[in-house]
């Protein structure tokens, strides 16, 4: 366990509780959980030039400021467990021009090893469960989180056992079942599946890996904040520092852009994204927070209304949207996420389905990523947020792009321009 890890704070009442004492939520009112960290400590004993001086890109690398890590001799196999992270972090001057723009980047996680962002959950919550010694991690899933934990417990001692609705696209079921988990189908929604799964860890034994629940979840995704920011400040320093930016005095190895949009379904990931970049403000590493805007399904509109009434209590809202990543009746850390939006001077944005098939074509064809339609959500944020005057020209943006097209075909395939059929050279026609 991580030496600079205090505690568990209750994002319900606030009360801190030791890492000995806790599993899953707050003893106490069954709150989600946030990790609390020593950062005068760390600021005193860690040294980032160190850290990104590591020649290891994975998420590993940050180890000192994750709550559990793979031991050396797991490190050393470069397994896809032992080797994620670092994706790509792309410029799109296309959509940039479009949107009169300075800077808009693309941070490409659909190419982790089970094309999609949910790899760095399952990753912490494995070496959690090595850690640990369990010998059995259950999810509920809407797909990707399920293929994720079946990707990263294949080669380790663990089994994965996975609940998910039964209408998951095919695309995710079979990078699930391929990786040799064992699957239920359950009738009804992802909550329902939570539910199932649950109870059924409570009765077997098995360590609860669904998000929201576990900890660890958060824990695992706020390596996307830590690698946007040293990726950023890569990039600055070869392209020569400005005399404003935070490089300027040559120091700096991490830097946050003006403001990330990330897709939201049960909002562990954008309160995960939020949290790297706290723990870096923590530290002194990084001189601002970014401004976190959240996009969700205007058919799954549970916490776009709780953010809308300004409350903090989420209720069951039916989902039915198509895009599947994103699909949820009541989000599992919607509370986590509503505070990193409101704590970040953010703000949540509602997208359509057709608006989610027009982007998916508009990033395949002007950026070069495909992406499933939740994915696809943070592109409809970006021009939304800019006709609301929510991003400004000079901003430096962020859009965390969450899994890759090839996990929903079908949706790919109705949002292309179908093919052309012919007979003869002298049908072609462009």
């Amino acid at each position: 366990m991580n030496p600079y890890l205090r505690g568990y704070r209750c994002l319900t009442c606030g009360e801190v509780h030791s890492p000995k004492d806790i599993t899953y939520t707050c003893p106490r009112d069954g709150g989600n959980l946030d990790a609390v960290y020593d950062y005068e400590r760390m600021r005193r004993e860690l040294d980032p030039h160190v850290i990104t001086s590591s020649r290891d890109r994975s998420i590993w690398h940050y180890a000192p400021l994750l709550p559990a890590v793979l031991d050396k001799q797991q490190l050393a196999a470069h397994t896809p467990l032992t080797s994620l992270g670092w994706t790509p972090l792309y410029r799109a001057p296309l959509l940039e021009g479009e949107h009169s723009m300075r800077t808009i980047w693309l941070k490409d996680d659909s190419r982790l090893p089970s094309s999609s962002f949910k790899d760095r959950a399952s990753a912490m919550v494995v070496a959690r469960a090595l850690e640990s010694g369990v010998s059995t991690i259950c999810v509920a899933s809407t797909g990707n989180a399920a293929a994720a934990l079946a990707a990263m417990c294949a080669g380790t001692p663990l089994r994965a056992v996975i609940f998910v609705p039964e209408n998951t696209p095919d695309g995710k079921l079979a990078g699930i079942l391929i990786h040799g988990a064992v699957v239920f189908t359950v009738r009804g929604s992802y909550n329902d599946a939570v539910d199932i799964a649950r109870a059924a860890c409570a009765k077997f034994g098995w360590y609860n890996r669904s998000t929201g629940l576990n900890p660890h979840t958060r824990e695992g995704k706020k390596t996307a904040a830590f690698e946007i920011a040293e990726q950023l400040a890569v990039c600055q320093a070869q392209a020569g520092p400005e005399p404003s930016s935070e490089l300027s005095s040559g120091a700096t190895v991490f830097r946050a852009p003006t403001a990330v949009i990330v897709p939201v379904g049960d909002g562990n990931i954008i309160s995960g994204i939020y949290k790297g970049f706290y723990d870096l403000h923590q530290l002194g590493w990084i001189k601002h927070i970014p401004r976190f805007i959240g996009v969700t399904a205007a058919l799954a509109p549970s916490l776009f209304r709780t953010w809308q009434s300004g409350s903090e209590i989420l209720v069951d809202v039916p989902s039915r949207t198509l895009a599947s990543g994103i699909s949820v009746d009541r989000p599992c850390d919607g509370v986590a996420a509503l505070r990193a939006v409101r704590a970040s001077a953010g703000a949540l944005i509602e997208a359509t389905d057709d608006e989610m098939l027009a982007a998916m074509r508009l990033l395949a064809q002007k950026a070069g990523v495909f992406t499933e339609p939740a994915s696809a959500a943070a592109y409809v944020g970006l021009w939304k947020a800019r006709q609301q005057g929510l991003i400004e020209s000079g901003d430096e943006v962020v859009l965390q792009l969450t899994g890759s097209g090839l996990k929903d075909t079908k949706s790919a395939l109705q949002a292309a321009r179908p093919p052309i059929r012919v007979e003869s050279l002298a049908d072609i026609r462009l």
